[in-house]
């Protein structure tokens, strides 16, 4: 099974062509930071993904995160691969 970092809807693109989520959807918020290399999507639909602005708001509760697709999605980059499972409570 594939761990995801960020829950997003992927097909849920605004007129950038970025996908949008909320930073407090993260795994480890840590992990989102411009230019990361990280798994988006839900454990059915998962994507290897470029994270390209996180957006800071005053009105809003949560920082949001854009990101695409990453060049290439199809093959995760060794750091993705070596990262650890996440902790089981």
């Amino acid at each position: 099974m594939t761990t995801v970092d960020i829950t997003a809807d992927l097909n849920d693109e605004d007129e950038t062509g970025f996908v949008w989520t909320f930073l407090d959807e993260a795994r480890d918020p840590a992990l989102i930071a411009p230019g990361a290399i990280v798994v988006a999507g839900t454990p059915d639909a998962p994507a290897v993904a470029e994270v390209v602005d996180l957006v800071t708001k005053a009105a809003e509760p949560s920082s949001t995160c854009a990101f695409s697709p990453a060049p290439s999605a199809t093959t995760p980059p060794l750091s993705i691969e070596r990262r650890p499972p996440p902790e089981r409570s």
